[in-house]
């Protein structure tokens, strides 16, 4: 039976991959055109940034539940009543004629895209401590390759048609996303690992990691995550107000990050970490996002800016599944679920906080007309990336003890 199984695990890989890229290249679509097709509502920054933010503060509230569904029933079941969600959500937004119409669908899209630590907890299910991060980074190349083709999909059709039809587009692919998910993604979760019913996510979770590790890498995930939304939930409108670009332009930008994100995160992730290690990746690629962030808030040219957008690209693909697998390293093999839900929902939250920072900041620096456009939400934004940088210093040195231990487990 061992045998079946692990002669099973690369078409495992291969079903996960592709499902989440399907649910990334679906969600990539709707990024150069939203924070667009709000404002041909009638949006205000500070609207637009509530707009972006409200998906992930549905996300921050759903995902550890979700977790601990996927923990109790299966990973399967949860990512198909995921997509059923994302599929009503798109077309809800495609549909909408009003700024009241797209905060709904985004809210209903947010909870039902909560479902990504089920993801990582399939993924966590069949690979080994020591593989972590490099299954991590097979979900990041996922990732990476739904921003290369969904961004420039979803500027194109933009363009080329209106701002309505990438999110039909997007529903379309969730379609596809959900029949993939039926015919060729098996449950990785074994019915001897249900959790009993009385445990609760919190406090029963910080007996079940290494805290300081475990706590450490929240933290970080949650500043990176705040800084790079800032970014992202302001970049159409960076490029259209300061280097005069419409959605197709961002859209090609962003998938040239994405291209990054799949060139590191694809392959080039795991020989890093076996030479490196999680932590000083870590360090570096929080450090690579300062800079570029700070470059992008002084940009004059589409040269600097691209320059910047580069070394952020580079930074977010070296940080995601290295974090991401700190954190899963640090806890238990039977909460996995939960422990991976939490960290979503920290990087949830940030993405609500991020957003609506930066529609806040974007509104007033435009009142006072004091500045580039967009400067100081992106300067607020690298000065997150700047404590992330500290704080995976921190993190590193915290994994280097050999005496720290999760609580209630010599671990």
């Amino acid at each position: 039976m061992c045998s079946s199984l692990m002669d099973r695990r690369p078409l495992q890989y291969i079903a996960i991959f592709f499902t989440v890229f399907i649910d990334i290249l679906g969600f990539g679509i709707v990024i150069p055109v939203l924070p667009l097709y709000a404002e041909h509502f009638g949006a205000t920054p500070w609207q637009i940034g509530w707009l972006v933010g409200i998906f992930s503060l549905a996300q921050f509230f759903f995902a550890p539940l979700w977790g601990k569904v996927s923990d109790r029933i299966g990973r399967k079941p949860v990512l198909l009543l995921g997509v059923i969600g994302t599929i009503a959500g798109y077309l809800l937004m495609g549909m909408a004629g009003s700024v009241l119409m797209l905060f709904v669908a985004r809210l209903i899209d947010g909870i039902a895209g909560a479902n990504i630590g089920a993801a990582q907890a399939y993924l966590a299910d069949i690979s080994s401590p020591e593989n972590r991060a490099k299954a991590m980074g097979l979900l990041g190349a996922a990732f990476g390759l739904g921003f290369v083709f969904g961004p420039a999909l979803g500027g194109w059709a933009g363009v080329t048609f209106n701002y309505a039809a990438p999110m039909f587009i997007a529903a379309g692919l969730a379609a596809v996303n959900f029949l993939f998910i039926v015919f060729f993604l098996p449950e990785s979760r074994h019915a001897d690992a249900a959790p009993k019913k009385s445990q609760r996510i919190f406090p029963d979770l910080f007996q079940h990691v290494r805290v300081q590790q475990y706590v450490s890498s929240l933290v970080c995930y949650f500043l990176v995550i705040a800084g790079f939304s800032m970014m992202t939930a302001l970049f159409a409108l960076y490029l259209k107000h300061r280097f005069d670009l419409d959605a197709l332009h961002t859209g090609y930008i962003l998938a040239g990050i994405g291209v990054l994100g799949v060139f590191i995160q694809g392959g080039l992730i795991g020989r890093l970490v076996k030479r490196f290690g999680e932590g000083l990746l870590a360090v570096a690629g929080s450090a690579l996002m300062f800079a570029g962030l700070v470059t992008l808030s002084l940009a004059g040219t589409l040269g600097v800016m691209l320059g910047a957008s580069t070394l952020i690209g580079i930074g977010n693909s070296l940080l995601m599944p290295t974090l991401s697998a700190l954190a899963s390293r640090s806890a238990s093999a039977e909460w996995q679920g939960r422990a991976l839900g939490v960290v979503q929902s920290a990087g949830s939250l940030a993405r609500f906080a991020g957003p609506l920072s930066a529609g806040w900041l974007l509104g007033f620096s435009e009142a006072g007309h004091r500045m580039p456009y967009a400067a100081l939400p992106f300067a607020v934004a690298a000065g997150f990336l700047a404590v992330a940088t500290v704080a995976a210093v921190a993190l590193e040195i915290r994994r280097e003890r050999p005496e720290e231990t999760a609580l209630g487990q010599n671990a």
